[in-house]
């Protein structure tokens, strides 16, 4: 059985903070896709390209280098020759990223690009349809929810933390769009696969929910014990 872990679940459900955490303590590694499609986006609005420009985000899409490496053991995204980890969190690029995901070229390029990272080592990997269409095999298959309140209260959190000004309001009207935007794609829409375990973290801590992936991740993968 492999020893993938899918995580899937809307924005600021907390996937990317607790998929990490999982990957550490279960000694596999962590794949943030949601920041590949961020960097997509990033690239993108940086060159001008809206998202109705199929042609120019074609030809782009064919040379365009993205890569995820390691440093200190935080993940870093590669665009070209810059590492953008940063600038990919901005609630506006975030938002650019959910649109940018509906286009099928992208998400083709994305995904492959995800399944050879699988093919390497054993992961744990989040985003929106990594249980579904990604990792359709992954011996553990989580969606996380939360409400839509605390996922901006998070978010804005998070925000504040790193200096930026932004308004909770705000960010709670950029969720639910999103929700809506991911769910309702014709292009690998934002799902609960059928084996999926749904988890709410509403009311649990970053660790309470790890502690519930880890223990779910045993009881249905021996090798994770």
């Amino acid at each position: 059985m492999n020893k993938e872990i899918a995580i899937d679940g809307p924005a600021g459900a907390g996937k990317s903070t607790i998929a990490k955490k999982v990957a550490e303590k279960l000694g596999l590694i962590y794949v943030d896709t949601g920041a590949m499609f961020r960097a997509i986006a990033f690239f993108m609005t940086e060159k001008g390209i809206g998202v109705d420009e199929l042609d120019r985000i074609k030809s782009e899409l064919e040379d365009i280098r993205l890569d995820i490496v390691y440093e200190n053991g935080e993940q870093q995204v590669i665009l070209g020759d810059e590492n953008v980890s940063g600038k990919i969190r901005k609630p506006e690029i975030s938002n650019a990223a959910s649109k940018f995901a509906v286009i099928p070229e992208v998400r083709t390029r994305l995904l492959n690009l995800q399944r050879e990272l699988a093919k390497k080592r054993p992961v744990v990997m989040d985003g929106r349809d990594i249980g579904s269409k990604v990792l359709p095999n992954a011996s553990v298959k989580i969606f996380l929810t939360a409400d839509v309140r605390v996922r901006a209260e998070r978010r804005y959190k998070e925000l504040t933390q790193k200096g930026e000004s932004v308004n909770i309001e705000d960010i709670m009207s950029d969720i639910k769009s999103r929700d809506e935007q991911d769910m309702n794609r014709t292009v690998s829409p934002l799902v609960q696969a059928k084996d999926a375990v749904l988890v709410d973290t509403s009311a649990l801590s970053i660790e309470e929910v790890v502690e519930v992936i880890i223990k779910i991740a045993k009881d249905r993968n021996s090798e994770f014990k």
